[in-house]
């Protein structure tokens, strides 16, 4: 399994968690919940949606609503078929969600795991935040020897861009600082409806899906390392 499509899997399972969603709608959510996914596809999500059933996290319903029933026969198409999250897909994503290896720490990773911070225990989110928090940090050091080495004999606009670069990770790893303070003071970030979690759809304790929003992704234009 590639890194990206393992990434969409998680996501998947996660958004699912909260509620059941046609194909469409879920491909929404990815577009605009998680910023990562805005240039993912129907070819893309749908062969992941299959893979999902055939591991039995997910499973295939008729979609069950007024609309739908009526829309299909007018329309001369099969009604929307609706993604359920499974028992054993709950716990696959648990145990992903347990999961703190360097991985987590990657830009587009941890961009997912992030929205999904409310679904995760205090301590797995202080360790996924310190561990990107410390490859921000190395990143930065790099960039700057980098700068350092190359500064003569960059044009003025290329040096701008470096130092944007720069200061967008500096702006990151400030925001992670914050971050962690607070998970240290034991303040937990609000989710939907001032803290409610969210409607869980599977057997087991509810979860929560944080607000949707971008997470700060560093803008790093010279950084060639992995």
């Amino acid at each position: 399994m590639s890194r990206r499509s393992g990434i969409l899997e998680f996501a998947v399972l996660g958004l699912l968690r909260e509620s059941p969603m046609h194909g469409y709608e879920l491909r929404k959510r990815l577009n605009t919940s998680l910023g990562v996914f805005r240039a993912f596809s129907y070819g893309t999500l749908y062969p992941c949606l299959k893979t999902l059933v055939a591991n039995g996290w997910l499973i295939e319903e008729p979609g069950n609503t007024t609309e739908d029933a009526l829309a299909a026969p007018l329309a001369g198409r099969r009604a929307k078929i609706v993604y359920r999250l499974t028992a054993e897909g709950k716990e696959h994503f648990e145990e992903l969600l347990s999961q703190t290896g360097p991985d987590a720490y990657e830009d587009e990773h941890f961009a997912a795991r992030f929205a999904f911070f409310g679904q995760t225990s205090r301590d797995v989110r202080m360790r996924v935040l310190e561990g990107r928090r410390s490859r921000l940090e190395e990143r930065l050091e790099k960039m700057r020897a980098s700068l350092a080495r190359t500064r003569e004999r960059l044009d003025d606009y290329t040096l701008e861009l470096q130092r944007h670069g720069m200061e967008s990770v500096e702006r990151e790893v400030r925001w992670l600082n914050e971050l962690i303070e607070s998970e240290r003071a034991g303040r937990d970030l609000k989710g939907p409806g001032h803290g409610e979690p969210a409607r869980d759809t599977t057997e087991g304790a509810p979860g929560v899906l944080p607000r949707p929003g971008d997470v700060p992704g560093p803008d790093t234009p010279g950084d060639t390392t992995t």
